[in-house]
């Protein structure tokens, strides 16, 4: 398994538990892809997206799993960051842990 990382807010979290699926939050549909990054990645966008935010949730997903939409680019410092374009499913949830 490769594992790969959504962070949510709770609002998100809990529409996701609700819905069953995730289309994205506002800049996951303005950029046209789910954002996710490694969990060495991880971290760096909690800071620099979730930082004081209360509630924020780390959601694991097997990459292998989402390979046929999944997309290694280069985002942030030039590094590769895995995009996802489709939504996300809830039954595709390895795990779940608050930040």
């Amino acid at each position: 398994m490769t594992p790969v990382i959504k962070l949510l807010r709770a609002g998100e979290w809990a529409q996701f538990q609700r819905d069953g699926v995730f289309a994205g939050s506002p800049d996951d549909l303005r950029d046209g892809f789910i954002h996710l990054s490694t969990p060495a990645q991880a971290p760096g966008t909690a800071a620099k997206w979730f930082a004081g935010e209360a509630g924020v949730m780390a959601l694991t997903f097997d990459a292998d799993e989402l390979a046929g939409e999944l997309k290694w680019e280069a985002s942030r410092g030039g590094e590769l960051f895995p995009h996802l374009y489709r939504p996300l499913r809830l039954a595709e949830l390895i795990e779940a842990a608050p930040i």
